[in-house]
């Protein structure tokens, strides 16, 4: 994070860096190779966060994908998850038949993709699977099986590459604890 002094100022921690995230991601990327050799794959990746995860783990996949984008919440403009999906960006092609990849940056508490997921099967999705960059368990509310998990972590605050906080963060390569006196200013 040498090369983002500005923003470096609010970060508390580097949970994991940037070298860390290319190895995984390479990683996940020969998983997903071998196991969807010979069949057609689609990457759906949730707008926002997900994108620099989805780009990085496209480039790292040695078959012939499409690439799709959703934006969809069950927070709405709240903190706590309404329980209801809601579809802000939808799908530009059809998926009947097509083996989906929903890549997505973090899952805490589960809902939006224990919604998602069975959504993406009613459309006729051959298969859908989860690519999560980062996984944090002890905020699951809905169980949810997540194929490719590129990390666990910690209940934190976390941001970058593609977390935010208020919309920022995301340009940060590394993914970090932001300090609490950020986000705790009255």
């Amino acid at each position: 994070m040498n090369n983002m002094k500005n923003l470096g100022k609010d970060i508390k921690t580097v949970l994991i860096t940037k070298e860390q995230i290319e190895k995984r991601v390479e990683e996940l990327g020969r998983q997903i190779t071998k196991d969807y050799e010979g069949k057609d794959v689609v990457l759906v990746g949730i707008l926002k966060g997900a994108m620099p995860f989805l780009c990085d783990l496209m480039r790292s996949i040695d078959l012939p994908v499409t690439l799709d984008t959703m934006c969809v919440s069950s927070y709405g403009n709240s903190t706590v998850s309404s329980g209801h999906v809601n579809i802000k960006k939808d799908l530009d092609r059809d998926i009947r038949g097509k083996n989906v990849i929903v890549v997505e940056d973090i899952i805490d508490t589960g809902i939006t993709m224990s919604a998602l997921v069975p959504l993406l099967k009613q459309r006729g999705a051959a298969s859908v699977e989860l690519a999560i960059c980062l996984n944090k368990k002890e905020r699951r509310e809905k169980e949810v099986d997540v194929k490719y998990v590129g990390f666990d972590i910690p209940d934190e605050f976390i941001v970058g590459y593609g977390c935010d906080y208020a919309e920022k963060y995301r340009n940060l390569p590394d993914v970090c604890v932001l300090d609490s006196r950020v986000y705790t200013k009255a």
